[in-house]
């Protein structure tokens, strides 16, 4: 997953607004593909707020942040395909031992559940309906089981017009079968599609490797290193409605 605490102000020199290959206006956009879970959902507060909520349950009082411990537990359960149910549960289970905590598997598998649960950003459902409005396809290409996923949307009334998920290639992204797989269901010319993503480990990288134009949506005011290049870099997903022609 981005798939990816919440920061507070973001300091306007992280934001790297004007990579060298940014442009003003994206220009024909005939499809937008979004990761899920960090740039439509906020995931770090689903995260703090389910597993935090499970381990202090079990009796954790510490004031660390769960999320940078839970992402790299998750990162490590990545590593092969496994249904996204039980890396969630793993990787909670690996995350609250590095915590101290002995997290039950009922619990782990109760956080996993709580997915879709986790609430989108406030912008996310109106900039979906918005590019359905000037004909942009919508397509979200996740991490994730497929019934999870579909949960998250029906829950958030959000507007797509398909999904590829881990469950339907058997693999995680940055690996690249999500994309192959939308190109080869969707055989749009690759100069017509945008993606859209938070996390650049997990899809503003790969999709520049396949010539996609990218839009890295920088919701939590991260520092953009010096050698990922997207396209274009905005804060939400009300500044990608000002770049995409109507």
């Amino acid at each position: 997953m981005s798939e990816r605490g919440h920061g507070g102000g973001r300091p306007r020199e992280t934001l790297h607004r004007d990579p060298p290959n940014s442009v003003a206006h994206l220009g024909s956009v005939a499809v937008c593909t979004f990761d899920c879970y960090g740039t439509l959902i906020d995931w770090r507060a689903g995260i703090e707020e389910c597993l935090g909520r499970a381990l202090r349950l079990q009796g954790y009082a510490g004031t660390q942040p769960v999320f940078p411990v839970y992402e790299e537990s998750e990162k490590t359960a990545e590593h092969r395909y496994a249904p996204y149910r039980q890396v969630l549960t793993s990787a909670a289970v690996d995350a609250a031992a590095k915590l101290g905590v002995n997290l039950s598997a009922a619990a782990a598998r109760e956080f996993a559940d709580s997915l879709p649960t986790w609430t989108a950003f406030p912008d996310t459902a109106e900039a979906l309906r918005e590019l359905g409005r000037r004909g942009v396809q919508r397509y979200i290409l996740s991490n994730v089981d497929r019934d999870l996923l579909q949960e998250t949307i029906r829950r958030n009334h959000l507007e797509v017009d398909g999904v590829v998920t881990a469950e339907d290639v058997r693999s995680y992204k940055p690996a690249l079968a999500h994309w192959l797989r939308f190109f080869e269901d969707h055989p749009v010319d690759r100069a017509e599609i945008v993606h859209v993503a938070q996390s650049l480990f997990h899809d503003i990288v790969p999709a520049s490797r396949l010539g996609l134009r990218t839009v890295w949506v920088n919701r939590y005011g991260g520092p953009l290193p010096t050698d990922v290049r997207p396209t274009y870099v905005t804060r939400d997903l009300h500044e990608l409605l000002t770049v995409i022609g109507a």
